[in-house]
């Protein structure tokens, strides 16, 4: 700071008047001083003749004069303010596109610190100081730099927007609340600001929220991706080592098939050569004779030839006539490699029917049968696990759920996502239907059991009988009739699978269902055929220790 600024503060060099350093400052009689051209002006506009500092009232003008040493002292912090800024101006950043500049430098704009919404005027460093020193300018109201501050200013009464109508949501000066806003609620800025201050920090919290759910769907979704592959690398895993023993089994069976064959070829082969090496020996000793013969009939020794032609009649052989080697026959060879072949095939079928009955009764769920959906003549157990035909209608409510034609009943539990497993024991019934059906499912009059109607089921029919209700009716041929049948459904998949708990056998599935609706166990028991099919359908516990200890 420079020697005059040393000797006294920076305050007593700012004219009161236009707030900036004196310029020509006079002093008036009463000591104060002013630059000449404000207090001159200010005297010219006001009828009075009043001090602006001390209040003081002067009857006629008072003469002004040069106060030398003040005059002086003002000339040097000019000087001294001059190269601060000087320096401090080449330390401060020049204003950059984009950057809102300094309104009171000249020549080469400066960035600007702080904008004041009282003075309309955007400030670098040097030039906001008389706001942070000067009484009446700290009370003015800074903000961050912005551009356009004429924007800030009612555009109707050329006064500051500091209040905000609540009615007609909008920034409003002093006067519009006189006169455009009278009634309406209107409260200043800085209360509404707080106000939305808050309510965005309420929203900022519902985003936040918002995006830590989002968050954790995403953990939720990986989450899934890593165990749908670790499933599909189980699944690879089991199926190349089934497969890998299937065709080992199948490689097994063609070796032995072909072996079989050649040792076949070989007992017969083998046979032949002996008939032919006996054969060609006959010929041997034939041709032997016949050249004997030849030579003797040649002779024209009569004794010789009466000597010899006894002992050159045909050799004994053997009766060649009935000898015969058919092909080997191979008739059933073929088939009972394939049907070996069929046997490990069925065994690994088992195993891996029995490995997924398994898996699927791991998504077992507790099913209770729904009084309000069973038709009047069924009859339910207290625990709601049995039913059966009582046939007996009891009078019961008609309640909209409430299946009135058809002799069934749903389970209490819905599903609409997932996968489910359930038990259904049908030992000792010769008639029964049951699966899952969809919530928007027709209850009153005859229904059609069918993908299209909203049923997936099974039945059986005169105690041997088996099928599918699909888009068309599918007969089953079943290799044992089932005491207990397992029910699993998978939602997202549109899967629907019947099991032979005991024979650990699948014995129907649906695939490729679109489901879109809530899904309900179904349960018809069917009538009683006097006395036939009177025991109940049972909805079984799964035992979930022994799955357990299995998997």
């Amino acid at each position: 700071m420079s020697a005059a600024n040393s000797l006294m503060s920076e305050d007593q060099f700012l004219c009161s008047i236009c707030l900036d350093v004196f310029t020509d400052p006079v002093t008036t009689s009463c000591g104060h001083n002013f630059c000449k051209n404000c207090i001159t002006e200010h005297w010219n506009i006001n009828e009075s003749c009043q001090c602006p500092m001390c209040k003081e009232t002067f009857t006629t003008k008072p003469d002004l004069r040069v106060n030398t040493l003040f005059s002086e002292m003002v000339v040097q912090f000019r000087q001294s303010t001059q190269q601060e800024v000087s320096s401090s101006s080449s330390e401060q950043q020049v204003s950059k596109p984009g950057e809102v500049p300094c309104d009171v430098c000249t020549g080469t704009k400066l960035k600007a610190l702080k904008s004041c919404l009282v003075c309309l005027v955007s400030y670098c460093e040097t030039h906001l100081e008389p706001h942070l020193t000067v009484l009446g300018l700290k009370r003015h109201q800074l903000i961050d730099p912005v551009e356009n501050l004429e924007g800030r200013m009612c555009m109707k009464h050329d006064k500051p927007l500091e209040l905000f109508c609540k009615t007609d949501h909008t920034c409003v000066c002093m006067l519009c609340t006189v006169l455009d806003h009278k009634t309406h609620d209107v409260v200043p800025l800085r209360e509404e600001y707080d106000e939305k201050r808050a309510e965005l920090r309420k929203t900022e919290d519902v985003i936040q929220q918002v995006i830590q759910k989002r968050r954790l769907k995403i953990e939720e979704l990986k989450q899934s991706v890593k165990l749908s592959k670790e499933n599909a690398d189980r699944e690879i895993a089991e199926g190349v080592q089934v497969f890998t023993s299937l065709k080992e089994s199948v490689e097994r069976g063609l070796d032995e098939l072909i072996k079989t064959i050649e040792e076949k070829q070989k007992t017969t082969e083998k046979q032949t050569e002996v008939f032919i090496k006996e054969l060609e020996q006959e010929i041997s000793e034939l041709l032997k004779r016949s050249t004997e013969v030849e030579q003797l009939s040649r002779s024209e020794d009569h004794l010789h030839f009466l000597q010899s032609f006894s002992s050159l009649d045909v050799p004994t052989t053997k009766d060649w006539t009935e000898l015969s080697v058919p092909p080997a026959s191979y008739e059933g060879t073929v088939v009972r490699a394939v049907a070996q072949l069929e046997e490990t095939l069925s065994k690994e079928m088992k195993k891996l029917i029995e490995a997924e009955l398994k898996r699927v009764q791991q998504y077992a769920v507790d099913v209770t049968l729904d009084p309000d959906t069973a038709h009047p003549n069924l009859i339910l157990s207290d625990d709601g696990k049995q039913v059966n035909h009582g046939d007996v209608r009891k009078t019961l409510p008609d309640n909209p759920e409430r299946f009135s034609f058809c002799i069934c009943v749903l389970g209490k539990q819905s599903f609409s996502s997932g996968r489910f497993y359930f038990d259904v024991q049908v030992k000792g019934k010769t008639e029964w239907d049951f699966g899952v059906a969809r919530e928007s499912i027709s209850r009153k009059g005859k229904i059609t059991l069918g993908p299209k109607n909203g049923y997936w089921t099974i039945w059986l029919r005169n105690g041997n009988e088996y099928g599918a209700s699909d888009d068309l009716v599918v007969s089953l041929s079943l290799k044992s009739q089932p005491q207990k049948v397992g029910v699993f459904v998978d939602y997202e998949e549109g899967l629907v699978s019947f099991y032979d708990v005991d024979a650990a056998a699948l014995i129907y599935s649906f695939t490729g269902c679109s489901f879109t609706e809530k899904l309900f166990p179904y349960f018809c028991p069917c009538p009683n055929d006097g006395g036939k099919n009177s025991a109940p359908l049972i909805i079984s516990a799964v035992n979930q220790t022994e799955l357990m200890d299995d998997v």
